[in-house]
């Protein structure tokens, strides 16, 4: 009998196209304050946004190394709000489930994930240096027997079909094509089991793809979607949103802080906050069942 394990185990990474390796080399290389700084607080190391109402006192310390712990710390706060926040609605999740984390980077959302409800995990990433952190991290919380990592190609995981009761991606979709990222998360998906995506996405209403959007793609190497694309490819796909929700105010107050913050800027905040206030870019949430 082959069990989800075994099969986890024994898989050989798939083929990358040649952009995915140019993805990975990214990854690979990549030593971000504004990722590792953040994670250091708790050892949750997330590779995504905050939502939620940031508390901008922090700016106001007088003291300079205070000011910079107590600007990180907030960030980190709406980092792990906006992970708990995906996680909520990951459906009635019990310790015996299993779960399946595309695109993880350093693995905090599966930890996430295991904490809240106690379940397995299994986080998939084109970057081996973040497979490889993301256990270490595991195995230094003792829950490496429930939660692991895998240097593999989330559009074709080689994991076993219908083994997962829930399955995320946490702003990782602009890096792939939705029709073959969906058909890997219908495969794996058992029927009834609950996908969930949090994404920033273009805004079909004011039109194409507008420059503060064309901005962040060429900064991140990635190729944002538009917002309909992701319900026609739900659609093809046997996944059926149950719940949409627009996070895009609530996104703000992270990137106003982010913004300010000298020690962790990248350089991308204010076309952010630019894309957002002009409508031309989304935040959305959206939870689908498998069908």
């Amino acid at each position: 009998m082959t069990t989800a394990h075994s099969r986890i185990t024994s898989a050989a990474l798939p083929a990358q196209s040649r952009y995915q390796s140019r993805v990975a080399d990214y990854w690979n290389a990549e030593e971000n304050p504004v990722n590792l700084e953040l994670g250091k607080i708790d050892d949750l190391y997330h590779h995504h946004y905050g939502v939620g109402e940031a508390d901008r006192t922090v700016l106001e310390e007088p003291d300079p190394e205070r000011r910079r712990e107590r600007i990180t710390g907030e960030l980190h706060r709406l980092e792990h709000a906006q992970a708990e926040l995906l996680a909520s609605h990951l459906g009635g999740l019990s310790p015996a489930d299993r779960v399946f984390d595309a695109g993880c980077g350093r693995g905090g959302g599966s930890v996430v994930a295991h904490l809240r409800y106690g379940c397995h995990a299994d986080g998939v990433t084109l970057s081996a240096k973040q497979a490889d952190f993301a256990n270490a991290q595991a195995r230094k919380r003792g829950i490496d027997g429930k939660v692991r990592y895998h240097h593999r190609n989330m559009l074709d995981t080689g994991l076993t079909s219908g083994a997962y009761a829930a399955s995320w991606n946490n702003e990782s979709t602009m890096y792939v094509e939705l029709d073959l990222l969906f058909a890997e998360h219908a495969r794996l998906l058992r029927r009834g089991g609950r996908y969930v995506v949090i994404t920033g996405c273009y805004n079909d209403a004011y039109g194409r793809a507008s420059r503060e959007v064309s901005l962040i793609n060429a900064h991140y190497i990635c190729d944002i979607h538009p917002r309909s694309e992701y319900f026609r490819a739900m659609a093809r796909n046997r996944l059926v949103p149950v719940h949409v929700e627009d996070l895009t105010q609530a996104a703000l107050p992270y990137w106003e802080l982010r913004s300010e913050a000298e020690h962790l800027a990248t350089g991308i905040e204010e076309t952010f906050l630019d894309a957002y206030r002009n409508g031309s870019f989304q935040y959305l949430l959206i939870a689908a069942d498998r069908v």
